[in-house]
C-alpha cells in the first residue's frame, strides 16, 4: 500500500508536511503542578543532541535572548553527542532525574508519550508553528512537545565528476535507473572514484520502499509489510550498491563518515544524506549540488523532524514551556537557524523563507522545498521501535556482506521485528 504523502510544490508546501501523530492513550489534563511560581527565580535543565558538533554557539545564543527577556528564568544547558544522547536520556528517566526539558526525535514521540513521560503542553501561540508539524506531537488533539526543527535527505552530487564523465546533472525526476547509469559511468572514471553511496540502514531502506510504493509496516503498524516483491526489490537496490556503485564493507562502508569523507575528497559522484551538511561541504574543493533523490514508481523523500518535550515530573512546567516555545518558536531561533544552515525552524510564516533560497552553495536550494511534494516518513511503533530499527539494519547488512541472500534476511527481519513489537 502506498504512504508517500503528496504535498504542494514549493515553500508554500513546507506548511502541508503531512506527518501523523501516533494515537496513543494518555491523559489530555494540561494543568500544572498546584502552587507553582515557575516564573522568579527559577533555574530550568535542558539536554540536547541538536546543538552538538557545531551548533553550540549558536543555542547559547538563543539561551541568552530567553533569559533576557525573561529575568526570572536561567537555562542550564547540557549538549551531549546523538550517539550517546538516547542512551543517557533513558539513564536519566529510569533514575527519575530527567531534565525539565528534553530533545525528542518523531520516531520516539509514541512511545515516551503513552509511557507518561512528556507533560501535557499549553501552547501560547499555536499559529507561530506548521500545523502538521505541531499535530505530529500531538495525541488526541493535545500537545505533548514541541517541534523545533525539520530537514529533508537529498541527492548531493560532485558536479566536476558529472562533466568529467560528460553526464548531465540529476533532476527532480531521476529514477533509479538514471542514478544507475550515472553512478556506473563515474564509477568508471577510476579505480578510486565511487559512482553513488547510500548507507545500508532502516532509515535508508523504509524510504526506498516507498519509492517502490511499498511500505514498511501495515495500515495499524501491528506489524511489518515489506516482505514482497516490491519490498525484496528496494532492498536489492539498496544493498547492490555495494561493490559497484559503492565500496563495500571490508573497504569502510558503514563506518563513521566514511561516505562523508569519500565525497570532501572528491572521490563519489552522489551521495544520499540531509540538508544538515551543506556546512560541511561548504568548502568543498569542486562544484556541487543537489537534487531531489530518485524513485523507482513515485517520489519519495525522507524528512527528520525533531522536537523538545517537558518532563512530566518537572517543578517547573511553566518556566520550562516557556523556554521550550521560545527555542522552537522565537525569531531569534528563526534568524540563527537560518543563517547557520542548521535544519530549518518549524515556522509557519513562509516569508522568512525567503533568505533560506537566496542562499548560495548548494545553488538549487529549491530542491529542499521540492523534496517535500512526496514525503516518506519514519514508521512508527509504541513499543519495540529501537528493536526493529536495529534488526532490519542488522539483516540488510547480512545482505549486503552476502551471508544472506535478500530474501532470506527480509523474511528473518519480518519474524524478529514481529516479534518484537508483539504482531
Amino acid at each position: 500500500m502506498k504512504r508517500t504523502f503528496r504535498l504542494a510544490v514549493g515553500i508554500a508546501a513546507v506548511g502541508a508536511l503531512a506527518l501523523t501523530a501516533c494515537a496513543a492513550e494518555a491523559p489530555t489534563d494540561p494543568a500544572t503542578p498546584g502552587g507553582e511560581t515557575p516564573t522568579e527565580n527559577v533555574t530550568i535543565t535542558y539536554t540536547n543532541f541538536i546543538s552538538n558538533g557545531g551548533n553550540e554557539e549558536n543555542l547559547q545564543t538563543i539561551v541568552d535572548a530567553f533569559e533576557e527577556e525573561n529575568p526570572g528564568i536561567t537555562v542550564d544547558v547540557t549538549t551531549l553527542p546523538y550517539g550517546d544522547y538516547g542512551t543517557a536520556l533513558q539513564t536519566d528517566l529510569a533514575a527519575g532525574t530527567v531534565s525539565d526539558v528534553f530533545d525528542i526525535e518523531y520516531a520516539n514521540y509514541a512511545a515516551y508519550q503513552a509511557n507518561g513521560v512528556l507533560a501535557p503542553l499549553e501552547v501560547s501561540d499555536p499559529s507561530a508553528y506548521r500545523p502538521s508539524l505541531l499535530e505530529a506531537y500531538a495525541t488526541d488533539g493535545q500537545s505533548y512537545a514541541l517541534p523545533s526543527s525539520f530537514s529533508t535527505v537529498v541527492l548531493f552530487y560532485n558536479a566536476d565528476l558529472f562533466d568529467e564523465a560528460g553526464l548531465d546533472y540529476p533532476t527532480n525526476d531521476w529514477t533509479w535507473a538514471d542514478e544507475q547509469a550515472a553512478g556506473e559511468a563515474i564509477s568508471a572514471l577510476g579505480d578510486d572514484i565511487w559512482g553513488s553511496h547510500q548507507p545500508v540502514s532502516f532509515y535508508e531502506y523504509y524510504k526506498v520502499l516507498e519509492q517502490n510504493g511499498e511500505s514498511f509496516l501495515n495500515d495499524d503498524n501491528t506489524a511489518v509489510a515489506f516482505n514482497t516483491p516490491g519490498g525484496i526489490e528496494a532492498a536489492e537496490w539498496l544493498t547492490g550498491k555495494s561493490g559497484t556503485l559503492m565500496p563495500t564493507i571490508e573497504a569502510g562502508q558503514g563506518t563513521p563518515d566514511f561516505d562523508t569523507n569519500l565525497f570532501l575528497e572528491g572521490r563519489l559522484g552522489m551521495l544520499h544524506t540531509g540538508i544538515w551538511m551543506f556546512g560541511a561541504f561548504a568548502d568543498a574543493p569542486f562544484a556541487w549540488d543537489i537534487a531531489v533523490e530518485p524513485g523507482n514508481t513515485q517520489q519519495a523523500s525522507a524528512v527528520f523532524s525533531n522536537a523538545v518535550g517537558v518532563s512530566a515530573s518537572s517543578a517547573n512546567i511553566e518556566a520550562a514551556t516557556k523556554w521550550a516555545e521560545f527555542l522552537t518558536s522565537s525569531q531569534t531561533m528563526v534568524d540563527i537557524r537560518l543563517d547557520a544552515g542548521w535544519e530549518l525552524p518549524p515556522i509557519a510564516d513562509d516569508s522568512q523563507l525567503e533568505v533560506y533560497l537566496a542562499k548560495d552553495n548548494p545553488a538549487n536550494r529549491q530542491a529542499v522545498f521540492d523534496s517535500l511534494d512526496a514525503v516518506a516518513l519514519p514508521p512508527v511503533v509504541a513499543t519495540g521501535q529501537t528493536e526493529m530499527q536495529d534488526i532490519i539494519g542488522e539483516e540488510l547488512v547480512e545482505a549486503q556482506a552476502g551471508r544472506k541472500s535478500v530474501a532470506d534476511a527480509l523474511a528473518s527481519a519480518e519474524e524478529r521485528i514481529n516479534a518484537a513489537i508483539g504482531g
